[in-house]
């Protein structure tokens, strides 16, 4: 499916970006024509994009054995608009993105760690992992919906 971790990285990157143009059209829609919806199909896509890429980046960061910096400021990344691309742009340049995916355990104790073996099982089944992936993003953004918009 995504035949290394820099390819996921990169296009739930650019989705990132694709979504906060979404929402600041709708933004501005709603400003300048008072269509309020544009905001809700602008804000849903993003808010959901968000959570994709931030599920990415914890999995990247977890294959590539990022250490805490690297790994919020990717997924802080996607606060801030556009700036997912940057980071890739940094991340790649550090060489934080190079290699392919850790699908076997080593002789490295970290391979032994409950969540090493999880993410080996995530990446090995990349089209039910999808499935599984998109199902829980579904779930925490239909309850962050109901709570409601930031205030």
């Amino acid at each position: 499916m995504f035949s290394s971790p820099h390819a996921l990285f990169r296009t739930f990157g650019i989705a990132e970006v694709i979504s906060w143009t979404l929402l600041i059209g709708g933004l501005i829609l709603r400003a300048a024509a008072g269509w309020d919806l544009a905001v809700t199909i602008g804000g849903g896509i993003h808010g959901f994009v968000f959570l994709a890429y931030g599920t990415t980046a914890v999995l990247v960061a977890k294959n590539q054995r990022w250490r805490p910096y690297p790994t919020t400021v990717a997924i802080v990344s996607a606060v801030v608009p556009y700036a997912t691309i940057p980071v890739d742009i940094w991340l790649t340049r550090s060489s934080r993105l190079t290699g392919a995916w850790r699908l076997n355990a080593t002789e490295d104790p970290r391979d032994q760690l409950w969540h090493d073996r999880l993410m080996r099982l995530v990446i090995r089944h990349p089209a039910q992992s999808l499935v599984v992936g998109f199902l829980a993003v579904a779930v925490v953004f239909t309850v962050l919906v109901v709570l409601g918009p930031p205030v």
